[in-house]
């Protein structure tokens, strides 16, 4: 049996359309360091965004993870970045 890593737990979620707070991730996957899990799985070739939100409840602004389309100028600076 292999064992799935919390990398690789927390890009499916983000693939499957979760949006998740660095709170969220940290608690449901055992990750201690979100920022370097998301700079993995960006470096992987994901589209990862970090998004305002406010709640609706409290008004609270908190910020989420979540994966999302590349703009054609990210995707032009991407190809300019590899020519060099």
């Amino acid at each position: 049996m292999t064992k799935t890593t919390q990398t690789a737990k927390v890009a499916a979620a983000l693939v499957n359309g979760a949006e998740l707070t660095a709170k969220q991730i940290s608690s449901r996957y055992g990750v201690k360091n979100v920022r370097a899990v998301i700079s993995k799985l960006r470096s992987e070739g994901l589209s990862i965004y970090l998004n305002k939100r406010v709640s609706s409840f409290d008004g609270e602004t908190y910020m989420k993870y979540m994966i999302g389309t590349p703009t054609k100028a990210v995707v032009a600076a991407g190809y300019a970045a590899l020519r060099g």
